[in-house]
């Protein structure tokens, strides 16, 4: 495919997003199945197209004139390349043909609109780039910074992978995926961090023999960051309440060097349905795996007051994250976030029985939004007396990450990590103790 005969793809592709609401997924796998005709290089680069668009769809747009509820996958990709990946009006045009499989040419008013190109009258939300709803919430948690914030979230995230102490150090892991240029990440002391091409591509790490192997798990360094803060020590009993796909769970037992236990659990079966193969691949003798079985959530009687540590990765909304799933910021609505925060309470009170006298429940969501963290532990903490914060700074110190202890969260309860911040995806981690 020509470069205008993708620009046409990625507008079709975008509008039927947009018209119909669906994730970037689905509607890209639906696209190749009807166009096999392309090439894995033509669905990357239509990929990327898209993403970018609804990075900055709003911003793409305004400087286009569009305002309020117009929407127009034209209009926003051809914004995007101006706003995002700076092409100049001319450059644009060029492509803009309506040659064979090329999009119509640029009107008089495209033109006009690209050679202004200006935001400087335009509301918060349309130069964050973020749903007009969540302005609110953002400036609660940010302020007059959210803008800055909000950008962070638009730009493209890198892929970063955890060498599993349990096979390798992070230097022996660095040397096996050297040929892939990968960089130390700045805090997690396993990190390892491969920065997207100019179109957006980045290495596909499942290929590597190292990956294979379960010598290097992928993970983003805010994940990392979170599960080293949680302080999980060899001999520990662990209950991992939300495990998911598993991530921290390996993360942890490579942290208790597979001494001791980690109970994992999730709600959804399905979402733990990976984590057998990953603890396998990645040596992990220290974890049983508790399934859910039909409606009926795994039983975990037996783990009342046992646990020296209970993780709660809780069910969010997910903003934290829009740097690898742009399409879900704008499909985010208002009861979404009391929806998740009535989940949050609920799983809070369940996960808090595992705690024993004296042990750590630690809270974490990938959001950025106070009703989800902050204000999310002032509940539980005036409804169970029993448990208080470890100063945030203090414990990161204690776990050997006193570079990230400046970065609490508005209520100064937890650490809050984000692109702008940390150059993470956005985490928000308390840690709490039971008392004696």
């Amino acid at each position: 495919m020509t470069p205008a005969a993708r620009l046409s793809a990625a507008i079709a592709l975008l509008d039927e997003i947009l018209d119909r609401k669906r994730p970037i997924g689905p509607a890209l796998a639906d696209w190749g199945k009807a166009n096999r005709y392309a090439g894995s290089g033509d669905r990357n680069a239509i990929g990327n197209l898209v993403h970018d668009t609804l990075r900055v769809k709003a911003s793409a747009q305004w400087i286009m004139g569009l305002r309020g509820e117009t929407e127009s996958g034209r209009c926003a990709l051809i914004g995007m390349l101006r706003m995002l990946r700076g092409m100049a009006a001319e450059a644009i045009a060029a492509l803009f043909t309506g040659e064979r499989f090329a999009p119509a040419p640029l009107s008089e008013a495209e033109h006009a609109a690209l050679s202004a190109a200006d935001l400087s009258d335009a509301p918060a939300h349309v130069r964050g780039n973020y749903p007009e709803w969540l302005d609110a919430e953002l400036a609660r948690s940010f302020g007059e910074t959210r803008v800055d914030e909000a950008a962070a979230l638009a730009s493209r995230a890198p892929v970063d992978a955890r060498a599993n102490a349990l096979k390798l150090i992070r230097l022996k892991a660095m040397e096996a995926l050297g040929h892939l240029g990968p960089e130390a990440t700045r805090y997690s002391p396993y990190g390892l961090r491969f920065k997207p091409n100019a179109e957006g591509r980045a290495p596909y790490l499942q290929a590597e023999p190292a990956f294979i192997k379960g010598a290097v798990e992928i993970q983003d360094e805010g994940s990392q960051l979170a599960s080293l803060l949680a302080g999980a020590k060899p001999g520990m009993q662990v209950l991992d309440f939300c495990a998911g796909g598993g991530g921290k769970t390996l993360a942890m037992a490579a942290e208790m060097n597979n001494k001791g236990q980690i109970f994992a659990t999730d709600n959804d079966a399905r979402r733990l349905a990976p984590i057998h193969e990953r603890l396998t691949r990645a040596g992990a003798r220290n974890v049983q795996v508790r399934t859910p079985r039909g409606k009926e959530t795994a039983k975990l009687h037996d783990l009342a007051g046992r646990c020296d540590l209970v993780l709660v990765d809780a069910p969010c909304t997910g903003t934290g994250t829009w740097r690898r799933h742009p399409d879900a910021k704008w499909r985010l609505r208002p009861n979404a976030l009391e929806m998740r925060r009535e989940e949050q309470r609920a799983v809070l009170d369940e996960a808090k029985r595992g705690v024993k006298p004296g042990g750590r429940l630690v809270y974490i969501t990938c959001s950025l939004l106070d009703a989800e963290n902050g204000a999310q532990v002032k509940a539980f903490l005036a409804a169970n007396p029993d448990f208080k914060v470890l100063d945030p700074a203090a414990n990161a110190r204690a776990a050997g990450l006193d570079a990230i202890g400046r970065y609490c969260d508005v209520s100064g309860l937890g650490l809050l990590l984000s692109p702008h911040r940390t150059d993470t995806d956005g985490f928000f981690i308390c840690v709490l103790t039971r008392s004696t």
